[in-house]
């Protein structure tokens, strides 16, 4: 009898239950996650495609009887650099992150934060009245208000901040 484990072949490859299959099992399923998380979950329209290095901005909806309620995190964006636009079935939020310049200074520089352009559409449960809808940024937050509607048209909407 032997301490160390010995692999013996067999016609279709390394015996069952060997080191090789755990191996082969631990591959199969990183191969499995990292073409999960690379590919969007849903139709293009609620997950958006992400680019490696690019930022979007996290969102949370909420809806009562009138209204649909959303809020976006947009830390550091000027709201001027925002833009609201709300359509028969969708809110669409763009905007761009700007990049705050730094000095370097003995050959080195260090910056972690994202910059760049985003947009996130978000699809509606319901139609809503594009002349009701109101944006309002305030420290950073985003929050728009849609209030419902049978009927419904687009409209390109102010952002107002305090």
């Amino acid at each position: 009898m032997s301490l160390i484990p010995f692999r013996t072949k067999r016609s279709g490859g390394m015996e069952p239950g060997s080191m090789a299959s755990l191996a082969d099992f631990r591959n199969e399923m990183n191969r499995m996650f990292e073409g999960f998380f690379s590919r969007p979950l849903a139709t293009s329209s609620w997950f958006d495609t992400i680019e490696p290095g690019q930022w979007l901005p996290a969102v949370d909806m909420s809806e009562n009887d009138r209204q649909i309620h959303v809020r976006a995190e947009l830390p550091g964006i000027d709201p001027k650099d925002v833009d609201v636009s709300v359509s028969e079935d969708r809110l669409v939020i763009c905007g761009e992150k700007k990049a705050a310049t730094e000095s370097a200074g003995e050959g080195w520089s260090h910056r972690e934060s994202q910059y760049g352009c985003f947009s996130r559409a978000i699809p509606l449960p319901e139609s809503v009245d594009p002349a009701q809808v109101t944006a309002k940024y305030d420290k950073g937050v985003l929050t728009v208000e849609l209030t419902k509607s049978p009927t419904s048209t687009s409209r390109k909407v102010p952002v107002l901040t305090k």
